[in-house]
């Protein structure tokens, strides 16, 4: 897991450091270092090249003059731009604006058309204008600057976070820096991992610039293969098929068929050993013609053809001997069904993934969901997350958090860059995912991973991410072979492939 940090969490981490013993001229030192390398890269070297490096106030614009004394020593030619009096430079900025001078470093105070004729030469650019703590909307040169470098045709480096990114949000207001590489230090930032703040930031690349790792905050991380393969569960030699977990599916109806059958394709090619669907008795031979490896519960039904209160009985039989539930795609907002669909969760005792109508049975009356005697994960989209808790904002990773509260429950929003949260605030964002999966299904696709996973004994928490994560690659996957014409059913079927894409980046 890659920590991933807040503005505050971030401005703790110096403080705490600091605390230590380490000084915050040394932070800068190395910081700028690692900047400077990271353009050297790029650049392809140094010798006869030339940098320009944009720096605001504070901290960000000191770790900018740095970056440029050492491009200098390096043998790059360096221009440095301000966009503030350099006489109001604080400790330990002013020193190292300073130190520009006996490095041969020209400084210019800021101006378009000066900054224009540099960046026209300039083979890399380096954004230190704003830092981790900026709000709200560029504006007057600061936003002309900004302008200015995503005109230019070089590569550019952030210093940490592209300039005009909302440091906790990733919201972009007005104008923000496209950056061809962010130079993170000790941790990513939020910013510049959730969108859309993650599209200005290009390469992400975290560095080591002295924090203590012990004091770095894990509580939000950004899911790796390595994670991954380590909680996905082994075969033994002489596993039988329960043995690899039992998975229930209840869902689907007259009106939507499709779902339960992705349901429980993906759950089986998550490695679920054993499958059981129960669906209104009228869709059962339609729903069996794609579904050869599976066991069918017929389900007493409603006059729309769904599931029906009666049905409860012979559901809560099948999850008896049964590892864990996967409950709610398909199943319409019929009242009756959605009386069944609350009484099946407050009595399952088995792990179990609520989504779709399954979590629109509980719209408006979300405090419900902590009335239950089992584990369970709650998969809604944005569309089903306001049916159950009020939008507030654009801050993604705020809002899970409020679900999984106010649930008691672990809470995956879904979404470009999904995001899981438990009750207590542990967080993971997923990495993985591409376009493709902007198709009718692939949420139920996802379901049925999760639900899998639960079924093989991992914890909800961890099936969640866990389950975000490969549900990501397997739809990567499919659209390296399919493109547009990827289907949720084609996610489903590289769900292997993506355990062993995992388990290979993990070696």
């Amino acid at each position: 897991m890659k920590p991933v940090l807040s503005p505050e969490e971030a401005i703790e981490l110096d403080r705490a450091t600091q605390a230590r013993g380490v000084k915050v001229e040394d932070l800068m030192e190395r910081a700028g270092w690692a900047v400077a390398r990271a353009c050297a890269d790029l650049t392809g070297g140094t010798y006869g090249r030339r940098a320009v490096v944009v720096c605001g106030k504070g901290n960000n614009g000191g770790d900018g003059f740095v970056t440029a004394r050492y491009l200098a020593h390096w043998g790059m030619g360096v221009v440095v731009i301000v966009l503030r009096d350099p006489v109001g430079s604080q400790e330990p900025a002013a020193s190292n604006l300073r130190r520009l001078a006996e490095a041969g470093v020209r400084v210019r105070r800021f101006d378009p058309a000066v900054l224009g004729r540099e960046l026209d030469r300039a083979d890399v650019a380096v954004d230190a204008i704003f830092g981790t703590g900026f709000r709200g909307e560029p504006e007057e040169d600061w936003a002309t600057s900004i302008d200015g470098l995503n005109g230019a045709s070089v590569p550019i480096v952030a210093v940490d976070i592209p300039s005009g990114v909302d440091g906790a949000s990733a919201a972009v207001e007005g104008v923000a820096v496209r950056a061809d590489l962010t130079v993170a230090f000790g941790a990513a930032k939020m910013g510049a991992v959730l969108l859309p703040g993650a599209e200005f930031a290009g390469d992400v690349r975290v560095v080591d610039i002295g924090f203590p790792d012990e004091l770095i905050p894990t509580t939000v991380g950004l899911t790796e293969p390595g994670d991954v393969a380590a909680i996905l569960p082994d075969r033994a030699v002489d596993a039988h098929k329960r043995a690899s977990g039992t998975l229930v599916v209840v869902a689907g109806s007259r009106r939507m068929t499709g779902a339960v059958r992705l349901v429980a394709r993906a759950a089986g090619r998550i490695g679920a050993g054993y499958v059981i669907v129960a669906v209104p008795r009228s869709i059962l031979a339609t729903v069996q013609t794609e579904l050869a490896e599976t066991v069918f519960v017929s389900l007493e039904e409603t006059e729309e053809g769904t599931v029906a209160p009666a049905a409860l009985e012979a559901v809560q039989a099948a999850v008896r001997d049964a590892d864990a539930l996967a409950l709610g795609p398909g199943m319409t907002t019929n009242a009756d069904t959605r009386t069944f669909i609350r009484s099946l969760v407050r009595e399952c005792a088995v792990p179990l993934v609520l989504d779709a109508d399954g979590l629109n049975a509980f719209a408006g009356e979300v405090d419900a969901l902590s009335d239950r005697k089992g584990e369970v994960v709650l998969t809604p989209h944005l569309g089903e997350f306001s049916r159950l808790v009020e939008v507030r904002d654009g801050d993604r990773l705020a809002a899970a958090r409020r679900l999984a509260g106010r649930a008691n429950a672990v809470a995956l929003l879904k979404g470009s860059r999904t995001v899981i949260a438990t009750p207590d605030g542990v967080t993971r964002i997923n990495p993985t995912g591409s376009a493709v999966l902007a198709t009718a299904g692939t949420g139920d696709v996802l379901t049925g991973a999760i639900g899998g996973l639960l079924a093989r004994g991992v914890d909800p928490f961890a099936a969640a991410w866990s389950g975000a994560y490969l549900h990501g690659l397997a739809g990567i996957a499919a659209g390296r072979a399919l493109a547009e014409g990827t289907l949720a059913g084609d996610v489903a079927e590289r769900l292997p492939e993506a355990i062993e894409t995992a388990r290979a980046s993990a070696r």
